[in-house]
């Protein structure tokens, strides 16, 4: 899924810990519930540190199967080169972003979770000779299982996904083929659940666990329900994008202010996004997908009208981007309704039509990138082919600094790019006025401003053509938008 794990807020866990560590009466009980002199936190937790004693230390130096000195001769260049760790760990920084596992806890790179949880029992693999140094209980486990040439025979003797995911990220596993899926296991796309095999049914618990404790999540709230169409992955992400939302949401009531672009930029960086094969008309040549989400109403490919899962599933997220839009709208479009919000992530939409939208559209980009324009021809009444609009119709500007309002049934497009790139698409869908009441009140529950059945599409753009009685094309700075909201005393809609 789209998104940056160094982006995920695990000093929310920090400051926890930091508060535990400061509470004199949680240590005094530690230490007699213990019996240790002094108990230290773990930062990523807050929960006291394992503390290892020596016990079968001994007794594994004594059950070696070779001397130090032989060891030594498997940890040569030759060796190291021939098993190096993924390209992703050698990064720039990769280090210093990895969780550090402490006393049980912690996580490793969402990188190595994706890769891992694809493998099943017929994965084939090769362990690198002798990787873990003698007179340690991981040097016996390590020696018994690494003759393993299956994931399955890797897990019968002892090799577990925690195993899987330290051995791979320092270059102790090659995957050398056989089955492995082309994403990651999703139980909720299981029919028949008699069918796992054993590697499966591990990854999946494991999975669920490990997820919980990186993110503080409970592991009730990752129970993925059949054809919910998430993984538990994508699910986590999610979970905590909208965590952070509600919190940023209530910062800003108390406060009495707007959401800020960077705050807007955190909650997106945070949620992961659907691969989406539908979006034919946006997906960029040599591309069979796009990172893209759409949240609020829609019309599937049956008729039905109604409010996609994840609306209603993540409700601060999905509020904090109404908000967003709701406390800056421009004076001049402040009726300006929306039924439907598209998520964009990290890819340049070729030249299209949007097909049935009611009305005028608002666009925003949020990120760290360079380029990504979006191109509009605000005078395309769809009468010259999509490839043969004349150069000069075409408007750019740079929607990491405007507030845009266009035509989307209009050709537009979006240019070549680089860096992480997030964009949201405010807009009405073409059937609105025949949805169900029910869908309209949730989503002004939601912050949505929604139009009235008999809205006029043209109120406030002018449609393509040759006349000048409205503009067909309006933009605002960004900035200014975000200052006029200084000592500004807002209205949330959802408050009225």
């Amino acid at each position: 899924s789209c998104v940056s794990s160094s982006r995920i807020p695990i000093s929310e866990a920090m400051k926890s810990a930091a508060k535990v560590m400061k509470s004199k009466t949680v240590s005094k009980l530690w230490k007699k519930r213990k019996g240790v002199k002094e108990v230290n936190f773990s930062l990523l937790t807050g929960k006291p540190k394992i503390i290892r004693k020596d016990n079968g230390r001994k007794a594994a130096a004594k059950a070696a199967t070779m001397t130090r000195d032989e060891w030594l001769t498997f940890q040569t260049e030759r060796y190291k080169k021939a098993w190096q760790k993924p390209a992703y760990m050698l990064e720039e920084g990769a280090q210093k972003t990895t969780f550090v596992r402490d006393g049980g806890e912690g996580a490793y790179k969402d990188a190595t979770y994706e890769i891992v949880t694809r493998w099943t029992a017929k994965t084939k693999i090769a362990f690198r000779p002798h990787a873990k140094a003698p007179g340690s209980k991981s040097h016996i486990r390590y020696e018994n299982y690494a003759v393993a040439k299956t994931v399955g025979q890797a897990l019968e003797l002892g090799c577990y996904p925690l195993d899987w995911c330290f051995d791979y990220e320092h270059g102790f596993i090659k995957v050398l083929g056989g089955e492995i899926r082309e994403e990651p296991l999703d139980i909720s796309k299981v029919d028949d659940e008699s069918k796992l095999t054993e590697v499966d049914k591990c990854l999946v618990n494991w999975f669920r666990r490990e997820l919980a404790k990186r993110y503080n999540l409970k592991i009730s709230d990752l129970l993925v329900e059949k054809g919910g169409g998430e993984s538990v992955l994508k699910r986590a992400h999610r979970l905590v994008a909208d965590r952070k939302a509600e919190e940023l949401l209530k910062q800003a009531k108390k406060n009495n202010r707007g959401i800020t672009d960077d705050e807007m930029e955190t909650v997106l960086s945070t949620w992961a996004f659907a691969k989406n094969i539908a979006r034919q008309n946006v997906i960029p040549e040599g591309q069979n997908w796009v990172w893209s989400d759409t949240l609020g109403l829609i019309r599937d490919r049956q008729g039905d009208i109604h409010l996609t899962s994840a609306t209603t599933r993540y409700r601060s997220f999905t509020s904090i981007i109404c908000t967003w839009l709701s406390d800056r709208l421009p004076k001049e479009v402040q009726e300006f309704k929306w039924t439907s919000l598209n998520l964009n992530c990290n890819y340049a939409a070729k030249r299209h039509r949007d097909g049935n939208n009611f009305g005028p559209s608002l666009i925003k980009a949020f990120g760290n990138f360079k380029g990504g324009a979006l191109g509009c021809f605000p005078t395309d009444d769809k009468s010259v082919d999509l490839t043969k609009l004349k150069s000069a119709s075409k408007k750019s500007i740079d929607i990491s600094k405007h507030l845009v309002m266009f035509n989307g049934n209009a050709a537009h497009e979006v240019d070549d790019f680089s860096g992480n790139r997030y964009s949201i698409v405010y807009f009405t869908i073409g059937c609105h006025a025949q949805a169900p009441q029910k869908a309209m009140d949730e989503l002004e529950s939601l912050g949505f401003s929604v139009p009235d059945h008999d809205e006029d599409p043209h109120a406030l753009l002018g449609a393509p053509g040759p006349q000048k009685v409205k503009p067909t094309l309006r933009t605002w700075v960004a900035s200014v938008l975000g200052k006029t909201l200084k000592g500004k005393k807002l209205k949330r809609r959802r408050d009225r």
